[in-house]
C-alpha cells in the first residue's frame, strides 16, 4: 500500500562534508536536454499492475496513458485515450476511443487493446498487485470499432480515479502470449518510450515523437538508481543529477543553502495518525473509556512536534482523513493541546494516577514518538514504544493484539476519503471500532456516484469518529525534493513525480 518508512535524519557532520566537498554548477544537463534524476531503489517491474512503490509507478506513468486524465490542480477529469466518456447508469460507463493513437512500436491503439487489457488485469489469474484498482471491474465489452463499455460489479465512485493513470492500456498483439514483457520491455502510448535499461541500475527514456497529447518539454530522461544518500547529494551538487527526492528535513535545510540548488516541500496526501483500539483486552482496557481517548488527544502538542520534527509543508489535521481529499470534512470536534483538560478527563474516567500502555510504532522516525510519549507522560500515561515492521504491526493490529498503533497512510495516492476514512472505519480488517452507524454511513457513500450525497455521508461519519476520539489525527506529511536551479518541476500531492511536466528555465 505504498507504505514507506521516513528516512532517518542524515548525520549533520556527514552531510556538511558532502556539501563542502561538492563543487561546480547544477546546470550541466540543460545543454543536452537530458533530465537526470535519482531513486534510491530500483523498480521491481515496469508492469504498472504488478509494481508496488511510487518510483516504479512513476516510471510507468512515462510509458503509458490511461483512458482519462486527472488535472491534479483542479481535480477535473479530462479525456485522454478516450476522447469522451459518460455514465450510462450507476454500474456502466461508455467510452469513445481517440482515433489514431500510436503505441511505441508504431501500431495503432484499438478498442480490442482496451478490452484485452481490462479483462486481463481484472481477472483472478492475473493477480494485480493492488486489487482495489481492478477488482471493481465486472468486464469490458466492445460496442463498435471506436466505442466500448466498462461494467462494474457494484456502483464504484472511484472509477474515474482508477481510470486516470492507474489503469494503463497495453497493446494486445505485443503482449498476448507473453505478459512478462509488460515488466521488462514495455510498449505503451505514453509521452516517453523506454530507449534502454540496465535493470536495477539505469533507465533511459526518450520523448515519443508520435505521442497523441502535449509533447514533453524535455527530450531525454535518465533515471539512476543510487541507494546511498551521500552519493545523491554529492552528484546533485556536482551537476551530475538534476533532481532527487524524499529528503529528510535536516538534509533539505542544508541543501537549501546552496545557490544552484532549489529545495521544495510539497504537502501530500499521506497522513500520520495514532489508531486507538477501544476493544483491546475485550474492552477492559482504559481505551474503552471515551474520556481516556479524549484525554490522549488533548495531551499531545501536535503543532509543536510537527514544527520541530516534521517541518516542511506538513500541517496538523483534526479529522480522520486528509483535507486534500474529496469528502474530508473538517467540521468536526477538535482537541487543542490542553494537558490540564487531559488530566481532568483521566480523573473523571477513574485514572487519576494514570496507566501504562503499549504504542506500536510501525513507521519511524522514533524521535517523533519519543516526543509524543513525553507529552503523554506529563498527564500520567506511560506509553511503551514498541517498534515493528509495518506488515508485522498491521497483522497484530488486525488480530486485536495491539492497543495503540501509529503509522502513515497514503490512500494509494487517491484524493478521496473512500481510501482513507473508509479503510479504517467501514467494518473491514483495519476497523477495530466496529461502530455500525459509522460503517453504514461510509458504505453508503462508497457505493454511490452522487457526489453531494457522498459528501454528506462522509461528513456525518467523520463527526462521529472525532466525537468518539477513535483516532489521534496528527498531521499530513510533506515530501522534500531538491533540484537544479535551472529546472521547472513540482511533485503533485499524490506523491508521484510526473517528469513529463518538467521543463528547463
Amino acid at each position: 500500500m505504498f507504505q514507506r518508512a521516513i528516512k532517518t535524519v542524515f548525520p549533520k557532520l556527514m552531510l556538511a562534508a558532502v556539501i563542502a566537498a561538492s563543487c561546480g554548477s547544477a546546470l550541466a544537463n540543460k545543454a543536452d536536454d537530458t533530465l537526470n534524476v535519482a531513486f534510491d531503489a530500483a523498480p521491481a517491474t515496469l508492469d504498472g499492475y504488478k509494481e508496488s512503490d511510487r518510483p516504479g509507478l512513476s516510471l510507468v506513468r512515462l510509458l503509458y496513458t490511461g483512458l482519462i486524465q486527472k488535472d491534479q490542480k483542479t481535480g477535473k477529469f479530462e479525456p485522454a485515450l478516450a476522447s469522451s466518456f459518460k455514465f450510462i447508469d450507476d454500474k456502466t460507463m461508455e467510452f469513445t476511443l481517440r482515433p489514431n493513437v500510436k503505441f511505441h512500436d508504431g501500431s495503432t491503439l484499438t478498442v480490442d487493446d482496451v478490452i484485452y487489457t481490462l479483462n486481463l488485469v481484472s481477472s483472478k489469474a492475473y493477480n494485480a498487485r493492488y486489487q482495489n484498482t481492478v477488482s471493481w471491474i465486472a468486464g469490458a465489452d466492445k460496442l463498435s470499432d471506436n466505442t466500448f463499455r466498462i461494467r462494474m460489479k457494484t456502483p464504484f465512485p472511484l472509477a474515474l480515479e482508477m481510470l486516470s493513470e492507474n489503469l494503463p492500456i497495453y497493446p494486445k498483439a505485443y503482449y498476448e502470449g507473453d505478459v512478462s514483457k509488460m515488466g521488462i520491455k514495455p510498449v505503451g502510448t505514453g509521452p516517453y518510450r523506454l530507449a534502454s535499461s540496465q535493470p536495477g541500475s539505469r533507465y533511459v527514456f526518450e520523448r515519443f515523437a508520435d505521442y497523441f497529447g502535449k509533447k514533453p518539454a524535455i527530450n531525454r530522461i535518465v533515471v539512476h538508481i543510487l541507494p546511498d544518500s551521500n552519493t545523491q547529494y554529492a552528484e546533485l551538487m556536482g551537476g551530475s543529477l538534476d533532481w532527487i527526492w524524499r529528503l529528510p528535513p535536516d538534509a533539505a535545510k542544508r541543501l537549501a543553502t546552496k545557490k544552484n540548488v532549489v529545495v521544495k516541500s510539497e504537502s501530500i496526501l499521506r497522513i500520520r495518525y495514532i489508531d486507538i483500539n477501544p476493544a483491546y483486552q475485550d474492552g477492559k482496557s482504559p481505551l474503552a473509556n471515551l474520556k481516556v481517548r479524549q484525554a490522549m488527544n488533548h495531551a499531545i502538542d501536535r503543532e509543536a512536534i510537527r514544527k520541530a520534527l516534521v517541518g516542511g509543508a506538513s500541517k496538523v489535521i483534526n479529522t480522520a482523513c486528509n483535507p486534500l481529499q474529496f469528502g474530508c470534512s473538517t467540521d468536526v470536534q477538535s482537541y487543542s493541546y490542553d494537558p490540564k483538560k487531559a488530566k481532568e478527563l483521566l480523573t473523571e474516567a477513574g485514572y487519576a494516577k494514570g496507566f501504562s500502555i503499549d504504542l506500536v510504532v510501525a513507521t519511524p522516525p522514533r524521535s517523533i514518538f519519543e516526543a509524543i510519549a513525553a507529552n503523554l507522560a506529563t498527564v500520567g500515561i506511560k506509553a511503551n514504544l514498541i517498534e515493528q515492521q509495518y506488515g508485522t504491526a498491521v497483522s497484530a493490529w488486525r488480530e486485536g493484539r495491539v492497543p495503540l498503533m501509529t503509522a502513515t497512510w497514503g490512500s494509494y495516492g487517491i484524493a478521496d476519503v473512500a481510501l482513507s476514512t473508509s479503510n479504517f472505519f467501514n467494518g473491514g480488517a483495519d476497523d477495530l471500532v466496529k461502530n455500525p452507524q459509522v460503517a453504514q454511513l461510509l458504505k453508503s457513500a462508497d457505493t454511490s456516484i452522487d457526489r453531494d450525497f457522498r459528501a454528506k455521508q462522509y461528513a456525518a461519519a467523520l463527526k462521529i469518529i472525532a466525537a468518539q476520539a477513535y483516532w489521534v489525527p496528527l498531521w499530513n506529511l510533506s515530501l522534500n525534493s531538491a533540484q537544479s536551479s535551472s529546472l521547472n518541476f513540482d511533485i503533485d500531492s499524490d506523491e508521484f513525480p510526473r517528469f513529463y511536466k518538467a521543463s528547463w528555465k
